[in-house]
């Protein structure tokens, strides 16, 4: 996932970035001097300062908000032993150092995705290194894109033995993609859960100075609050973005001094927890306990998965700056000031956070520690809309409304139904416990399982992308499982004190995401395997056996070869077509966006006689795909750019199959109508694809390339019609039960409610035509 929160100051590192992105092309003198700027800025430390600045309020708002509830979760019955204060901060200490530190921000965030990070951007890096997407719809040319990065293996390395291994079976390929799915649930459970603590835990400041006000009072502040963080979701990020940065910035600094203050003031003996002696003394003392307080002790750690996850407005040297400079001693400091506290009042675990700081500052640290609170949620809360907007790229998610907050910067989305969704979940979690304990409990499974997840997937990369020696994988793989194995067997010990929380929620959407995926992959296999035969079209010669009319036809596919099934059933019940008929397939790769010069492919289908064509519009699971007048304008203008290049290439090559991207880039250029495009030259069939060379040429039909454009926009100025097909999907007779409860209830019950293919393709109502079919699975 990616955090849709931004800054102003994202425009620099979008500016080295697109920098670092034009050294890819040829060297020349335009290129050399971009190099030159760009490792100018690269190095330059206001520019490192400044990105590390404004990375503490995306990344770090999760995490530094943790020291308002760990002691608390970690000793829910009281303090027997003052030991036992020195055990449980030497544990937190080494969990900062080993996980967040050390796995995260040196290992983990260097597997970014062109700088995005989270689950799917591990997912999408390895479909690229290795054929292991469940629904096959790349073509070679998607390999030629500038964003479609990817490294190669010798044949008997051990990265080759195990992406082979990987592909060979398609078992192998759905348990990859349950991994994933199943580490994307349990980050909407952060989603729900990272607001209802982190509020609650902040609210439960004001009850402090009225010892008889009663729990309902700070939970219904609490609920107040979660109602109006997600009410505001839709205004997006962008006008307050700017203050997020120095709220975390004051908070870091407020609890870091006062750490300073209570070491100073209570008890500086505290500093013997550094030594890793006492992690044994204290599992040695407290034995079952002990084990069982490491779910409140892996609290300290939460957040630590968004740092991954919200790499996309920062380059990963700004991220590790920050949590060296900043996060990681203000956290040390503030967790031994509170154990130096409680070393001298045990009563007061309670509320350890609000009753070590010094009356003085008590309300202005109460209002940035409520402000850190929503800051923390609102980042979460946009990661978990990233996310699900990933999913749904993938085929994983089904069809929601997607609104971009913010024209200046892609990334900030905001996701209505999941809003709601997850705003009713939130406040059902807390008013629901009303316990910081148990909400802890069911937020500490959620984070685990989810550190679980990237580990494995990190084995993968470190295998098939960064080519480690196989020992080195090893040694990372059996450190990480061995620390996060240990706080999952902490975390199974509470799962009926709040434990199971998490566990449902990421059930239940694991079903929806499951099933709407394998909804889709079987509509795909379908239409796959009922493409119509160009012999059959060929046959029925330029008319297709009807009456052209005027007018241009999208027939909206899935297919980004062939000719769909909806096509044969369209032309066979209906006793006129349109002139021009071009096949529209969208569909996303496995990357983070798709260059809009690198957007479109235009391909012939048959003779030139037959005005027939395929456009296939790629999207990375960042970009966002709307379907209005821009994208049809783009879509004509790479269409016309096409026929005018295919008349000017016809004959002048001897290759069996060629493309025009760079003549099209050229030609384009100096015309004003298309700044690049992937104009390939060559005609679909069933199984293959063959050089239009060899298929007919433009005197076939006897019209040059002039007339042929002329008389195409003449159809477009007759009017555009969209040809969506409205598949239903059914399961067969014999089909097992759960089958026919996944396919006929669920998936059709998910069908129903979902945004409808129109209203995403923003299709007006009067040049709609939809064509249904149904099919048995």
């Amino acid at each position: 996932m990616a955090s849709g929160v931004d800054f102003d100051g994202s425009e620099a590192k979008g500016e080295m970035w697109d920098l670092e992105q034009k050294l890819d092309q040829p060297m020349d003198e335009e290129a050399g001097r971009l190099k030159n700027m760009y490792r100018e800025k690269k190095f330059s430390t206001l520019l490192l300062l400044r990105l590390a600045f404004q990375s503490l309020g995306v990344v770090y708002g999760d995490l530094g908000t943790s020291p308002l509830y760990v002691f608390y979760n970690t000793f829910p019955d009281g303090v027997d032993d003052t030991e036992d204060i020195i055990g449980a901060l030497s544990l937190i200490i080494y969990s900062l150092t080993l996980i967040p530190l050390l796995k995260y921000v040196f290992i983990v965030c260097r597997a970014t995705d062109n700088g995005q990070g989270g689950t799917f951007a591990l997912y999408s890096l390895l479909c690229r290194h290795a054929k292991v997407r469940t629904i096959p719809n790349q073509h070679r040319t998607d390999e030629e894109l500038t964003t479609y990065s990817r490294n190669t293996v010798h044949e008997r390395s051990f990265a080759a033995k195990t992406k082979a291994f990987l592909e060979a079976n398609t078992f192998r390929k759905i348990a990859l993609l349950m991994l994933v799915l199943v580490g994307t649930c349990m980050v909407i459970g952060d989603g729900i859960l990272t607001p209802a603590i982190s509020v609650l835990s902040a609210s439960g400041g004001i009850s402090l100075d009225h010892p008889k006000m009663s729990n309902d009072v700070v939970v219904i502040v609490a609920v107040i609050i979660l109602v109006g963080l997600f009410s505001m979701q839709h205004y997006g990020t962008d006008r307050v973005g700017w203050l997020f940065a120095p709220v975390v910035l004051l908070w870091f600094l407020f609890i870091g001094g006062i750490g300073i203050y209570n070491i100073y003031n209570y008890d500086s003996s505290v500093l013997k927890a550094f030594s890793p002696l006492y992690i044994y003394r204290y599992f040695r003392n407290g034995k079952k306990k002990g084990w069982t307080s490491l779910g409140g002790i892996m609290l300290s750690i939460t957040g630590t998965e968004a740092l991954f996850a919200d790499l996309a407005h920062f380059p990963v040297s700004a991220v590790q700056l920050a949590f060296t400079i900043v996060v990681f001693p203000c956290l040390l400091l503030a967790y031994s000031g509170q154990a130096a506290y409680l070393m001298q009042n045990h009563d007061h675990v309670l509320d350890a956070f609000y009753r070590s700081i010094p009356e003085s500052i008590y309300w202005p640290v109460f209002i940035i520690a409520t402000l850190a609170a929503i800051v923390a949620s609102q980042a979460t809360i946009s990661a978990t809309f990233s996310i699900i907007k990933q999913a749904h790229a993938l085929g994983c998610f089904p069809r929601v409304k997607v609104v971009h907050t913010s024209k200046t910067f892609l990334g900030q989305i905001y996701i209505p139904d999941m809003n709601w969704i997850l705003m009713v979940l939130c406040i059902a979690v807390t008013a629901g416990f009303q316990d910081k304990s148990q909400i802890g409990n069911a937020y500490g499974t959620a984070v685990v399982v989810v550190m679980l997840v990237t580990t494995l997937l990190m084995t993968l990369i470190m295998l098939l992308v960064w080519h480690c020696h196989w020992i080195l994988v090893l040694l990372f793989t059996l450190l990480s499982l061995v620390v996060e194995c240990t706080y999952f067997s902490a975390v199974l010990f509470k799962i009926n004190q709040g434990g199971w929380v998490p566990l449902v929620i990421a059930a239940a959407f694991l079903l929806i995401m499951y099933v709407w995926h394998y909804g889709t992959l079987k509509r795909y296999e379908f239409e796959m395997h009922s493409k119509v035969s160009l012999a059959w079209i060929l046959g029925l010669g330029p008319s297709l056996g009807l009456v052209r009319v005027p007018g241009i036809g999208l027939v909206y596919t899935e297919l980004a070869s062939g000719v769909p099934h909806i096509f044969s059933h369209f032309i066979t019940n209906l006793p006129a077509i349109h002139s021009v008929v071009v096949f529209v397939c969208v569909k996303y790769l496995p990357v983070y966006t798709v260059p809009e010069g690198e957007r479109f492919l235009v391909k012939r289908i048959g003779p030139k006689s037959f005005h027939m064509f395929r456009c296939v519009a790629r999207y990375g699971y960042k970009d966002l795909h709307k379907k209005d007048d821009d994208f049809e304008n783009k879509l004509f203008t790479n269409l016309f750019t096409f026929v005018r290049l295919e008349a000017m290439m016809d004959g002048c090559s001897d290759s069996d199959e060629y493309s025009l991207c760079g003549a099209g880039q050229q030609q384009a250029g100096g015309n004003g109508e298309t700044s690049a495009s992937n104009l390939d030259l060559t005609v679909s069939t069933v199984d293959s694809i063959v050089p239009a060379t060899h298929a007919s040429s433009g005197r076939e039909s006897g019209q040059t390339e002039g007339d042929e454009l002329e008389f195409m926009r003449g159809c477009r100025d007759a009017g555009v019609v969209h040809i969506l097909g409205n598949t239903v999907v059914r399961a067969r007779r014999e089909s097992r039960f759960y089958k026919k409860i996944a396919i006929d209830y669920i998936y059709a019950f998910l069908r129903k409610i979902c945004r409808e293919n129109s209203v995403i393709f923003n299709v007006p109502h009067e040049s709609l035509l939809n064509v249904g079919q149904v099919f048995f699975v």
